[in-house]
């Protein structure tokens, strides 16, 4: 493999616990290099980490931007939907390239094993959610074998302990951004996502179940088909694991994974968090390989 010669400056927008699991994230990454990790208050864990680990900070949220717009070519966005709304049309005149973990629905969808080379082509590309990130490769095979499918339905599980204020402020905007990305990547007229926080002791991780409607399913060509998408996913997630694979039940087909985090900075309980800042990580790193390719 070969490796950049320059690396790819990114901003982390949000000092929270998925933009400080980030952070240690992108400095594991041999394409990305965290110029500046921003938040509101220097006092906050994230930021105190972050200057620990020797990142510049800064508590003036998306202003240490504006003032310094040579700091980064690309930002990560984990603050909130609304807040993203906002902050793109700064950084969309700025030039900047955004990779968008709140469910703002402003840039394109992005599952790395689905369509990574595609979102390429955008200047903002959205992560959608976890729910999305850990259910949508698996809902693309069923739509991919089975256009006809009726129905499919999304339920993921996780630790009360791993949503934290942002999550818990965003959740109608997580059922209806995971609804309408399983619909666009399905191709499934009728799709309802579920998102369950289980308060349990010790915490559980994520699991996330896939129920489908299909008429006369092939199960050896989809059980074929998940296998090979879980391998794709497994590439940038670590902790991706198939526990169910696709099985006949009441007339209807059911597909379960579960997902443990790396341990970066989260418990790795938090799956949750864990998947979508892996897939965070392997978009920004495909930005910075093509930027490479280029000069």
């Amino acid at each position: 493999m070969t490796l950049p010669t320059s690396k790819l400056k990114v901003a982390i927008l949000g000092s929270g616990n998925i933009g400080t699991d980030l952070l240690v994230k992108s400095l594991r990454s041999p394409y990305l290099e965290c110029t500046l990790f921003i938040g509101r208050n220097f006092n906050s864990p994230g930021i105190v980490k972050a200057s620990g680990l020797g990142i510049r900070i800064s508590d003036r949220s998306i202003d240490a931007i504006i003032n310094e717009p040579e700091c980064c070519d690309l930002v990560f966005d984990c603050t909130s939907a609304a807040d993203a709304k906002r902050h793109w049309l700064i950084l969309k005149e700025l030039g900047k390239t955004v990779v968008d973990l709140t469910p703002a629905k402003i840039g394109k969808m992005c599952v790395p094993a689905v369509n990574l080379q595609e979102c390429l082509r955008s200047q903002n590309v959205n992560m959608i959610t976890c729910g999305g990130q850990a259910s949508i490769p698996l809902a693309h095979q069923i739509g991919s074998i089975h256009p006809n499918a009726e129905y499919i339905e999304v339920v993921s599980s996780i630790a009360s302990r791993s949503a934290g204020p942002a999550t818990r402020l965003n959740i109608d905007e997580y059922v209806e951004t995971t609804e309408g990305a399983v619909q666009s990547f399905s191709g499934c007229k009728k799709a309802k996502a579920i998102l369950i926080l289980n308060p349990a002791t010790p915490c559980i991780d994520m699991q996330t179940t896939i129920f489908a409607k299909i008429a006369n399913p092939d199960m050896d060509k989809l059980t074929l088909s998940v296998m090979d998408m879980v391998a794709k996913v497994q590439k940038y997630v670590p902790g991706y694991q198939l526990i169910l694979p696709p099985t006949r039940e009441g007339g209807r087909v059911v597909i379960m994974v579960k997902v443990q985090g790396r341990g970066d900075y989260l418990p790795m309980f938090a799956g949750n968090l864990d998947i979508i800042n892996c897939a965070a990580i392997a978009a920004a790193e495909a930005f910075a390989k093509a930027r490479q390719s280029k000069t």
